[in-house]
Protein backbone atom coordinates (compact mmCIF):
# COMPACT_ATOMS: atom_id res chain seq x y z
CA UNK A 1 0.00 0.00 0.00
CA UNK A 2 1.27 3.43 -0.66
CA UNK A 3 2.30 5.65 2.37
CA UNK A 4 -1.00 7.32 4.25
CA UNK A 5 -0.59 11.18 3.80
CA UNK A 6 -3.57 12.51 5.27
CA UNK A 7 -5.38 10.85 7.99
CA UNK A 8 -8.77 12.34 9.23
CA UNK A 9 -10.72 11.12 11.93
CA UNK A 10 -13.89 12.80 13.38
CA UNK A 11 -13.55 15.62 11.64
CA UNK A 12 -16.55 18.42 12.27
CA UNK A 13 -16.77 21.71 11.13
CA UNK A 14 -19.34 24.26 12.73
CA UNK A 15 -19.71 27.91 11.50
CA UNK A 16 -21.62 30.12 13.61
CA UNK A 17 -23.65 32.17 11.66
CA UNK A 18 -24.92 35.01 14.02
CA UNK A 19 -27.73 32.75 16.20
CA UNK A 20 -27.39 29.97 13.78
CA UNK A 21 -25.06 27.02 13.56
CA UNK A 22 -24.36 25.85 10.26
CA UNK A 23 -22.50 22.43 10.50
CA UNK A 24 -20.36 21.71 7.48
CA UNK A 25 -18.70 18.59 8.31
CA UNK A 26 -20.27 15.79 10.50
CA UNK A 27 -17.41 13.50 11.48
CA UNK A 28 -15.67 12.60 8.39
CA UNK A 29 -13.19 9.80 8.11
CA UNK A 30 -11.08 10.10 4.96
CA UNK A 31 -6.98 8.54 4.05
CA UNK A 32 -5.06 10.18 1.46
CA UNK A 33 -2.25 8.30 0.06
CA UNK A 34 0.84 9.12 -1.74
CA UNK A 35 0.53 9.99 -5.12
CA UNK A 36 -2.91 9.37 -5.90
CA UNK A 37 -5.26 11.51 -8.22
CA UNK A 38 -8.80 11.54 -6.12
CA UNK A 39 -11.61 12.98 -7.17
CA UNK A 40 -14.41 14.59 -4.58
CA UNK A 41 -17.70 14.48 -5.77
CA UNK A 42 -20.95 16.25 -3.99
CA UNK A 43 -23.43 19.27 -4.85
CA UNK A 44 -22.79 22.68 -3.75
CA UNK A 45 -22.89 23.00 -0.10
CA UNK A 46 -21.97 19.30 0.94
CA UNK A 47 -18.68 19.76 3.00
CA UNK A 48 -16.32 19.29 0.13
CA UNK A 49 -14.43 22.87 0.29
CA UNK A 50 -14.48 22.91 3.79
CA UNK A 51 -12.99 19.50 4.02
CA UNK A 52 -10.11 20.66 1.45
CA UNK A 53 -9.88 23.78 3.50
CA UNK A 54 -8.82 22.17 6.68
CA UNK A 55 -6.50 18.99 4.51
CA UNK A 56 -4.39 22.75 3.29
CA UNK A 57 -4.26 24.78 6.47
CA UNK A 58 -6.78 27.17 5.37
CA UNK A 59 -9.34 26.38 8.23
CA UNK A 60 -9.39 24.34 11.09
CA UNK A 61 -11.85 21.80 12.05
CA UNK A 62 -13.99 21.83 15.28
CA UNK A 63 -13.53 18.68 16.34
CA UNK A 64 -11.58 15.79 15.26
CA UNK A 65 -8.08 15.41 13.95
CA UNK A 66 -6.05 15.83 10.77
CA UNK A 67 -2.62 13.98 10.44
CA UNK A 68 -0.23 14.82 7.52
CA UNK A 69 2.52 12.09 7.83
CA UNK A 70 1.48 11.67 11.37
CA UNK A 71 1.57 15.54 12.16
CA UNK A 72 -1.75 16.13 13.86
CA UNK A 73 -2.61 19.81 12.34
CA UNK A 74 -5.63 20.23 14.51
CA UNK A 75 -2.54 21.36 17.20
CA UNK A 76 -0.48 23.23 14.93
CA UNK A 77 -0.35 27.17 15.58
CA UNK A 78 -0.59 29.86 12.98
CA UNK A 79 3.15 29.64 12.51
CA UNK A 80 3.20 26.56 11.57
CA UNK A 81 0.43 26.14 9.72
CA UNK A 82 1.78 29.11 7.82
CA UNK A 83 4.62 27.18 6.99
CA UNK A 84 2.68 23.81 6.19
CA UNK A 85 0.97 26.00 3.46
CA UNK A 86 3.68 27.60 2.12
CA UNK A 87 6.34 24.56 1.67
CA UNK A 88 3.75 21.74 1.49
CA UNK A 89 0.64 22.33 -0.48
CA UNK A 90 -0.01 23.98 -3.89
CA UNK A 91 -3.40 25.23 -4.69
CA UNK A 92 -5.92 25.49 -7.49
CA UNK A 93 -9.32 27.30 -7.16
CA UNK A 94 -12.36 28.41 -9.95
CA UNK A 95 -10.81 31.47 -10.01
CA UNK A 96 -6.91 32.09 -11.04
CA UNK A 97 -6.21 35.02 -8.81
CA UNK A 98 -3.36 36.16 -11.58
CA UNK A 99 -2.15 39.39 -10.51
CA UNK A 100 -2.92 41.66 -13.69
CA UNK A 101 0.10 44.05 -13.81
CA UNK A 102 2.32 40.35 -13.71
CA UNK A 103 3.55 38.27 -17.17
CA UNK A 104 2.58 34.51 -16.82
CA UNK A 105 6.42 33.81 -15.60
CA UNK A 106 6.01 36.94 -12.92
CA UNK A 107 2.82 35.26 -11.56
CA UNK A 108 4.91 32.34 -11.06
CA UNK A 109 8.02 33.91 -9.95
CA UNK A 110 5.93 34.92 -7.27
CA UNK A 111 5.99 31.77 -5.49
CA UNK A 112 9.08 30.28 -6.57
CA UNK A 113 10.67 33.59 -4.72
CA UNK A 114 9.57 32.36 -1.26
CA UNK A 115 9.82 28.58 -1.78
CA UNK A 116 12.85 26.24 -0.68
CA UNK A 117 13.44 24.03 -3.25
CA UNK A 118 11.66 25.47 -6.10
CA UNK A 119 11.26 24.53 -9.96
CA UNK A 120 12.18 27.62 -12.46
CA UNK A 121 8.65 29.28 -13.58
CA UNK A 122 9.60 28.42 -17.35
CA UNK A 123 10.07 24.89 -16.02
CA UNK A 124 6.64 25.04 -14.34
CA UNK A 125 4.70 26.85 -17.39
CA UNK A 126 6.02 24.36 -20.08
CA UNK A 127 4.92 21.09 -17.70
CA UNK A 128 1.29 23.10 -18.35
CA UNK A 129 1.82 23.50 -21.68
CA UNK A 130 2.15 27.24 -21.88
CA UNK A 131 6.18 27.68 -22.92
CA UNK A 132 5.03 29.98 -25.50
CA UNK A 133 2.95 31.99 -23.26
CA UNK A 134 5.80 33.41 -20.69
CA UNK A 135 5.70 36.89 -21.51
CA UNK A 136 1.61 37.51 -21.60
CA UNK A 137 0.08 39.06 -18.80
CA UNK A 138 -3.45 37.25 -17.96
CA UNK A 139 -5.40 39.71 -20.04
CA UNK A 140 -3.90 38.52 -22.78
CA UNK A 141 -4.59 34.68 -22.11
CA UNK A 142 -7.61 32.67 -21.95
CA UNK A 143 -9.58 31.59 -19.28
CA UNK A 144 -8.10 28.07 -19.99
CA UNK A 145 -4.26 29.77 -20.09
CA UNK A 146 -5.05 31.91 -17.27
CA UNK A 147 -5.91 28.54 -14.58
CA UNK A 148 -2.92 26.64 -16.56
CA UNK A 149 -0.77 29.73 -14.77
CA UNK A 150 -2.53 29.36 -11.62
CA UNK A 151 -1.56 25.37 -11.86
CA UNK A 152 1.97 26.36 -12.80
CA UNK A 153 2.28 28.72 -9.56
CA UNK A 154 0.68 26.01 -7.57
CA UNK A 155 3.15 23.40 -8.59
CA UNK A 156 6.41 25.45 -8.86
CA UNK A 157 7.46 25.17 -5.07
CA UNK A 158 7.07 21.62 -5.78
CA UNK A 159 4.34 20.85 -3.35
CA UNK A 160 3.45 17.38 -1.71
CA UNK A 161 0.41 17.93 -2.15
CA UNK A 162 -1.75 19.95 -4.74
CA UNK A 163 -5.72 20.37 -3.52
CA UNK A 164 -7.98 21.96 -6.19
CA UNK A 165 -11.28 23.30 -5.75
CA UNK A 166 -13.42 23.41 -9.23
CA UNK A 167 -10.34 24.36 -11.27
CA UNK A 168 -12.65 24.04 -14.34
CA UNK A 169 -16.14 25.54 -13.30
CA UNK A 170 -15.85 28.98 -15.22
CA UNK A 171 -14.63 26.86 -18.64
CA UNK A 172 -16.08 25.14 -20.88
CA UNK A 173 -15.96 21.89 -21.51
CA UNK A 174 -13.26 21.88 -24.15
CA UNK A 175 -10.84 24.14 -21.87
CA UNK A 176 -12.23 22.35 -19.05
CA UNK A 177 -10.38 19.38 -20.70
CA UNK A 178 -7.15 20.88 -21.57
CA UNK A 179 -7.05 22.08 -17.74
CA UNK A 180 -7.76 18.38 -15.88
CA UNK A 181 -4.87 17.34 -18.84
CA UNK A 182 -2.21 19.22 -17.01
CA UNK A 183 -3.04 18.57 -14.16
CA UNK A 184 -3.21 14.64 -14.45
CA UNK A 185 0.58 15.54 -15.80
CA UNK A 186 1.14 17.09 -12.75
CA UNK A 187 0.02 14.38 -10.49
CA UNK A 188 1.77 11.63 -12.93
CA UNK A 189 5.23 13.61 -13.49
CA UNK A 190 5.62 15.09 -9.93
CA UNK A 191 4.03 12.89 -7.96
CA UNK A 192 1.85 15.05 -6.15
CA UNK A 193 -1.18 13.39 -3.99
CA UNK A 194 -3.94 15.63 -5.93
CA UNK A 195 -7.29 15.79 -4.75
CA UNK A 196 -9.70 17.58 -6.98
CA UNK A 197 -13.10 18.73 -5.99
CA UNK A 198 -16.00 18.38 -8.33
CA UNK A 199 -19.64 18.81 -8.72
CA UNK A 200 -19.27 17.60 -12.24
CA UNK A 201 -19.67 13.72 -12.48
CA UNK A 202 -18.14 13.12 -15.47
CA UNK A 203 -15.14 14.17 -14.27
CA UNK A 204 -14.56 11.68 -11.76
CA UNK A 205 -14.09 9.11 -14.44
CA UNK A 206 -10.17 10.60 -13.98
CA UNK A 207 -9.54 9.62 -10.72
CA UNK A 208 -7.97 6.82 -8.93
CA UNK A 209 -10.34 6.89 -6.16
CA UNK A 210 -13.67 8.34 -6.14
CA UNK A 211 -15.13 10.18 -2.84
CA UNK A 212 -18.85 10.75 -2.71
CA UNK A 213 -19.65 13.83 -0.44
CA UNK A 214 -23.31 14.27 0.97
CA UNK A 215 -24.51 17.05 3.95
CA UNK A 216 -21.22 16.78 5.73
CA UNK A 217 -19.94 13.00 5.38
CA UNK A 218 -18.53 10.59 3.30
CA UNK A 219 -21.38 8.93 1.49
CA UNK A 220 -19.17 6.49 -0.09
CA UNK A 221 -15.88 5.79 -1.95
CA UNK A 222 -14.99 4.17 -5.44
CA UNK A 223 -12.05 2.57 -6.95
CA UNK A 224 -11.97 2.94 -10.49
CA UNK A 225 -10.98 0.09 -12.25
CA UNK A 226 -10.43 1.69 -15.91
CA UNK A 227 -9.05 5.06 -15.44
CA UNK A 228 -10.39 7.83 -18.23
CA UNK A 229 -7.61 10.24 -19.70
CA UNK A 230 -8.92 13.64 -19.41
CA UNK A 231 -9.94 13.36 -23.35
CA UNK A 232 -12.26 10.86 -22.85
CA UNK A 233 -14.32 12.64 -20.36
CA UNK A 234 -17.40 14.43 -21.97
CA UNK A 235 -20.04 16.77 -20.36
Amino acid sequence: MPETVFEARGVTKVYDMGEVQVQALRGVDLDLYDGELVVLLGPSGSGKSTLLNILGGLDRASSGQIRYHGRNLAEAGDRELTAYRRHFVGFVFQFYNLIPSLTAKENVAVVTEIARSPMRPEEALDLVGLSDRLDHFPAQLSGGEQQRVAIARAIAKRPAVLLCDEPTGALDSATGVVVLEALERVNRELGATTAVITHNADIAGMAGRVIHVSDGHIASIEVNAHRKSPRELHW
